[in-house]
């Protein structure tokens, strides 16, 4: 009982607490170190700090060491922290492939994914190779359990091709995708936020403690980012935040043996890769404003983006695009949910 509450909503709090003042921190120094992108969603374009993800990992990596401490001198872990160390480096290494992107900001604007803006970012080519350095300390550690249940399939014995071929490609594929759906204040952190509460109750019921654990802490990490980028937001996230992101959920999915249950939830952001892939990759989630503050989707009927769906459903303005794409997301995870207790999981 101490470790399923304490051990975990503790550490929580750090990680809420560190990364809160890890992101008001950076938001000024971001700024003056012209490392900006521009938020064209208002009436007026302005520039807003951008790779917030910097804070943010800052705050998952407090919350485990505050465990790795606690379990030094407090109490026994429960929780090997040789894996809880691998995790913590998997995020920072994955942060930094991030921060790389966020940097590479032009003075003029330059074609970046179908549009003009100043934040060129890495190659396309350069991204999935960059954030494998996200999977080597999972990899070194050969994390995960090898018996995977997957969906309607059932329980699937993978031997070493788990840690040497599926973590890193789950990490490139899951770090990529999330950093795909944007542009919306609060839309990226919102959706996040559903699938790490999602995951934290199914590892609580289902799961294991470290799943539970990891879980816990991306929760709180993604709670003290929404004040930052709910509308109107003062930060941009930027890839070193949805790399992050993307990694911290794929170290939950294999610690938590939580694939199957992961796989249902992600569909959103599988939907969105294979809209953008229709396109190359070369396709902006952002519509054109209106004068009333509402946003046309930029393709017309064609749809390149779960965004551009909500936007040719009705007058969409920048919440209406968080929520409605945050409401998808808890549907995929009652589903997620209704095929567990039903034995399809």
């Amino acid at each position: 009982m101490y470790h399923t509450f304490q051990t975990i909503i503790i550490p929580g709090i750090l990680a809420f607490a560190a990364a809160y003042i890890g992101i008001s921190f950076l938001m000024s120094y971001l700024y003056g170190a012209g490392i900006v992108a521009e938020d064209r969603n208002k009436a007026k374009v302005v520039k807003l700090p951008s790779s917030a993800g910097l804070g943010f990992a800052f705050g998952i990596v407090i919350g485990i060491l505050a465990y790795t401490f606690g379990g030094s001198f407090i109490y026994t872990p429960v929780i090997d922290v040789s894996v809880l160390l691998a995790v913590a480096l998997s995020i920072l290494l994955i942060t930094l492939v991030g921060f790389l992107d966020d940097i590479n900001v032009k003075q003029e604007r330059v074609k970046s994914t179908g549009m003009m803006d100043i934040r060129q970012g890495l190659k396309q080519w350069q991204k999935p190779i960059l954030t494998i350095l996200g999977a080597l300390p999972l990899m070194a550690i050969n994390a995960g359990v090898h018996m995977v249940e997957l969906p309607f399939i059932g329980t699937v014995s993978l031997g070493l091709i788990y840690p040497l071929i599926i973590l890193p490609l789950a990490v490139i594929f899951v770090s990529n995708s999330v950093n795909l759906l944007g542009g919306f204040d609060g839309l990226q952190p919102l959706m996040a936020l559903a699938a790490a509460l999602g995951l934290l109750a199914y590892n609580i019921l289902f799961g294991t403690y470290t799943g539970a654990f990891l879980s816990a802490l991306l929760s709180a990490a993604l709670l003290a980012m929404l004040p930052f980028n709910l509308y109107k937001a003062k930060v941009v996230p930027g890839d070193s935040f949805t790399y992050a992101v993307g990694a911290t959920l794929v170290a939950i999915m294999v610690m938590g043996n939580s694939e199957a249950f992961g796989i249902i939830i992600f569909i959103p952001w599988i939907v969105e890769f294979v809209l953008h892939a229709r396109r190359k990759f070369k396709v902006t989630d952002l519509g054109i404003r209106q004068k009333d503050g509402t946003f046309k989707a930029p393709y017309g009927k064609k749809i390149y983006s779960l965004t551009h769906v909500v936007m040719n459903l009705k007058k969409a303005t920048e919440t209406d695009v968080a929520y409605y794409l945050t409401a998808l997301e808890v549907l995929f995870i009652v589903i997620g949910f209704a095929m567990k207790v039903s034995g399809l999981l």
